[in-house]
C-alpha cells in the first residue's frame, strides 16, 4: 500500500489509475466498521484508495479535536489485508494552506439535530469531503449508514454539485451487543460501555413495534427511549431531508446520547412495506 501526504503526489498516483476508483473516507481510529467499507470497496473497483485525516473544521471549540486518536501505523496495518492501492494522509497544511476561508453548506438539511448541537460541523465536513472528491476524483464514495445524517448531507452536496460519482452507503456494524461501532467508543469507561448498547436495544424495541403494525410517532419515539441514558435527541424523521416523518413513508429513528463525556449517535430504518 503507498501512502501519500501531499496532494500533488495523490494525483500523480492516481493518474491513469484502473477503473473504476473507490474511495473510503475517514478520520482515521479504524475499526471493523471501517474495514467493512473497504471490503466492500475493494470487491468493486479496480482501484481503491482510502484517506486519514481528522479535519479540524468539523470540531467546535469545546470538542475532542486536540484528543482524537491518531495512530497512522495502526491504521495502516489494518488496511494492510484489504489490498487498498492508495492511502492520502495529509497534515492540515496540506488541504488548509494559509488564507484558506472556502466553507460548503448546503441549507436547512444541516441546520437540524447534529447540526444544531454542533454549529458549522456540516460546513466543515461538506468543505473536506469536497475538497477529498476533487484530489481523488473516485468513482464511487462509501460511507457507513451510522452517521445518517452526515450521509444525507453529502447525498444533498454531491446531487446538488453534479459531482461525478455516486456514494454507496454501507450498513453500520455493531458489537454482538448492538452497539454500532464508533472511533468515540474508545473513550466510553467501563460503566458506560454496560450502558452503551441500551441505546440500540430502544431503537430495535420501536423498530419491531413498527413491524407490528404501530405507525404513531409519539409512541414509537417513547418505546425507543431508555430511561437510563441522557438524550441530545430522539426523532421519527424523513431520512433524505430529515425533516418531519410523513405517514406512509419510510421513517428513520435518529437518537444521540450521551454517556459521560462520550455522543454516541445510532438510527434505525422503518421501511414503508413495514418489513
Amino acid at each position: 500500500m503507498r501512502i501519500s501526504h501531499s496532494i500533488a503526489e495523490t494525483r500523480v498516483a492516481l493518474a491513469g489509475a484502473p477503473r473504476p476508483v473507490g474511495f473510503v473516507p475517514t478520520m482515521g481510529a479504524l475499526h471493523a466498521g471501517h474495514e467493512d467499507l473497504f471490503r466492500r470497496a475493494r470487491a468493486e473497483c479496480a482501484t481503491l484508495v482510502g484517506s486519514i485525516f481528522v479535519n479540524p473544521l468539523q470540531f467546535g471549540p469545546s470538542e475532542d479535536y486536540a484528543r482524537y486518536p491518531r495512530d497512522l501505523e495502526a491504521d495502516a496495518r489494518r488496511l494492510a489485508p484489504h489490498r487498498v492501492d492508495l492511502l492520502f494522509a495529509p497534515g492540515a497544511p496540506a488541504l488548509y494552506p494559509e488564507g484558506f476561508s472556502t466553507r460548503v453548506t448546503v441549507g436547512a438539511l444541516a441546520d437540524g439535530y447534529e447540526g444544531a448541537i454542533r454549529p458549522g460541523h456540516f460546513a466543515g465536513v461538506c468543505t473536506v469531503v469536497l475538497k477529498l472528491l476533487h484530489i481523488v476524483c473516485p468513482d464511487f464514495a462509501y460511507l457507513g449508514r451510522k452517521d445518517a445524517q452526515q450521509l444525507a448531507v453529502l447525498t444533498r452536496m454531491v446531487k446538488d454539485l453534479d459531482l461525478p460519482l455516486a456514494l454507496v452507503p454501507v450498513e453500520t456494524v455493531r458489537e454482538a451487543n448492538g452497539l454500532a461501532l464508533s472511533s468515540r467508543n474508545s473513550y466510553l469507561s467501563a460503566a458506560d460501555r454496560g450502558r452503551a448498547p441500551r441505546l440500540a436495544a430502544g431503537l430495535f424495541r420501536a423498530r419491531e413495534a413498527w413491524a407490528r403494525g404501530e405507525r404513531d410517532e409519539g409512541r414509537l419515539v417513547a418505546t425507543a427511549r431508555d430511561a437510563t441514558l441522557d438524550y441530545d435527541y430522539l426523532a421519527c424523521v424523513d431520512p433524505d431531508t430529515f425533516g418531519p416523518w410523513r405517514p406512509g413513508a419510510d421513517g428513520l429513528l435518529i437518537a444521540a446520547a450521551r454517556l459521560g463525556t462520550t455522543r454516541l449517535l445510532d438510527n434505525c430504518l422503518l421501511p414503508s412495506a413495514g418489513a
